[in-house]
């Protein structure tokens, strides 16, 4: 009677929990809807986050790329990208232990009458890593790697957060 109640109980949990994971809410990544067709790029091809900004929104996007603002039905504008990089704590003999870096990006996305989907927005990317004077070499290349993940973390950030852009009230 034991033997029965525990594999019921058992039974029940892992229903329960299997339940769980799959309402849990989780899907993969698909394809960005937004509510407009077509997208102007405007950002300076000299920045790092533009050829990486138009692969994305090629490869994801419902919208369709165009080379020009006049057939657009919104422009994204890249207003400024700012990477900073700051002490974030000192060792007792006052060398630097630990560096700050952030990533700031500034956008708006707008019409061809100037009337905003998206006011100015801001991606803020922040993090943090060790230092020593021992390891220069490797402690620059983590700094590159981590500049190269928070480009790709803001791109993903403005690419979803257009989908919050809405055709303004006349």
């Amino acid at each position: 009677m034991r033997r029965a109640s525990r594999r019921i109980a058992a039974l029940s949990l892992s229903i329960a929990l299997s339940t769980a994971l799959v309402a849990c809410g989780f899907h993969l990544r698909g394809e960005a809807n937004y509510a407009f067709a077509t997208l102007f790029l405007n950002s300076s091809p000299a920045l790092p986050i533009t050829a990486e900004l138009t692969r994305s929104l090629e490869g994801i996007s419902s919208a369709k790329l165009v080379p020009t603002a006049k057939g657009a039905d919104v422009i994204l504008e890249v207003n400024s990208v700012e990477d900073t990089k700051l002490i974030l704590s000192l060792s007792a003999g006052g060398k630097v232990a630990e560096y700050l870096l952030s990533k700031r990006v500034l956008f708006r996305v707008h019409d061809n009458d100037g009337r905003d989907w998206l006011p100015t927005s801001e991606v803020l990317v922040r993090r943090s890593y060790t230092y020593s004077d021992t390891e220069t070499l490797a402690k620059e290349a983590q700094e590159q790697r981590l500049l190269r993940e928070m480009q790709t973390d803001a791109v993903q950030q403005v690419v979803r957060r257009l989908q919050a852009a809405k055709k303004p009230s006349e």
